[in-house]
């Protein structure tokens, strides 16, 4: 483990800036239509619940980095392999979302620049930053969560005077019954992107306070999940069903057709700067995450001497996994599954066999 200390705030942060990611801005919970906000909010719930099964896993070995602590409950060899997969899974997800960003700018912002040099900037950076440390990463991120705020907030208010919000479009509740709301809150919503914050377990053992982890992971997660769910909420009252349905972006269209006075107009550039804000410190936490558990799994003394390699994979992945955002998108139902596995089953495995060796070992007693 790094030598390093970070303070509650600063993971508040950094979890509230991750979970809102790329979801502000892709079609977040489309296949419930209407009721989208209202699977978002089931999905929190679902959310909560994987927490504490992060939470117990955690106060069981709080000195201890998940790669770790797989190990004693799995076993050395088993452990170890399986610590692998997740290194190798955080950084095919870090790869997906460099990917959505650079296809993001390049279609909205800069479209004749070529998406390796928008991708090859942004992990360059990641990897400055990630250099420095966890310490500075989350100081970083206390200065850009102001920025990120103020963008938030101006953002939603040009598109709530703007006149272009019918709050009608969102109805009839429930059109289509359960089903559907039920389906994509399950597993689809909980996986992207309350489940990912499993990567966290890799950076609360820097917590200088680990008696507030579970207070702040929880804030984070239900305060992001219902900006997430008011975002999703107000781009279905702007643009409606059949918009959101053929949109990739819908924050943006819904952003870009704010026009005050025929002066007030053009707003894209506050949904890019906010993704590029969110996927930035996204992308660093999976990077992180993967490259000082890698580190750890192979004894490695400083992370740091791996993490250009890995930033160089990072760049390749995100390039080669599809030709195009939407042949991204049809993967989306693989990632699905492995991400069902890597942080629902596997964790409550886990959680499984640290509750039978505890009920063991105080038989034995």
């Amino acid at each position: 483990m790094e030598k390093a200390k970070i303070s509650g705030i600063q993971l508040f942060v950094l979890m509230f800036i991750f979970e809102l990611g790329t979801a502000l801005v892709i079609s977040y919970g489309r296949d419930a239509e209407k009721d989208a906000w209202f699977s978002i909010i089931l999905a929190i719930a679902g959310g909560v619940v994987l927490s504490f099964v992060y939470f117990f896993l955690f106060h069981q070995y709080p000195n201890l980095l998940f790669t770790g602590y797989i190990r004693e409950i799995l076993g050395k060899y088993p452990g170890w392999v399986i610590g692998l997969l997740y290194c190798i899974f955080f950084l095919y997800i870090c790869g997906r979302n460099v990917r959505e960003f650079g296809d993001l700018l390049i279609s909205s912002t800069l479209p004749k620049t070529p998406l390796l040099v928008v991708n090859l900037t942004l992990v360059l950076v990641m990897c400055y930053v990630i250099h420095l440390g966890i310490e500075v990463v989350g100081r970083t991120a206390e200065v850009f969560i102001v920025i990120l705020l103020l963008l938030g907030l101006s953002g939603n208010f040009f598109v709530l005077v703007s006149g272009d919000v019918d709050f009608h479009r969102i109805l009839p509740f429930l059109e289509h019954g359960w089903k559907p709301v039920l389906t994509t809150a399950f597993p689809q919503l909980i996986m992207f992107p309350f489940g990912e914050m499993m990567v966290f377990t890799m950076i609360i053992p820097y917590l200088n306070r680990p008696k507030l982890a579970k207070r702040v992971w929880l804030t984070a997660l239900i305060l992001s999940g219902f900006i997430l769910c008011w975002t999703v909420l107000l781009n279905m009252s702007v643009l409606g069903e059949e918009v959101i349905k053929r949109s990739t972006f819908p924050t943006l269209k819904a952003v870009g057709k704010v026009n005050l006075l025929e002066f007030i107009e053009r707003l894209d550039a506050i949904v890019v700067f906010t993704l590029l804000i969110t996927v930035f410190f996204k992308a660093s936490i999976y990077l992180y995450s993967a490259t000082i558990g890698i580190a750890e799994l192979f004894k490695l003394k400083r992370y740091q001497h791996i993490l250009l390699p890995i930033g160089i994979v990072v760049i390749f992945v995100s390039l080669a996994m599809a030709s195009s955002f939407p042949e991204q998108g049809e993967e989306g139902l693989l990632t699905e599954i492995v991400s069902l596995v890597m942080f629902v089953f596997i964790p409550l495995f886990m959680l499984l066999v640290s509750l039978i060796r505890q009920y063991f070992k105080k038989r034995l007693r």
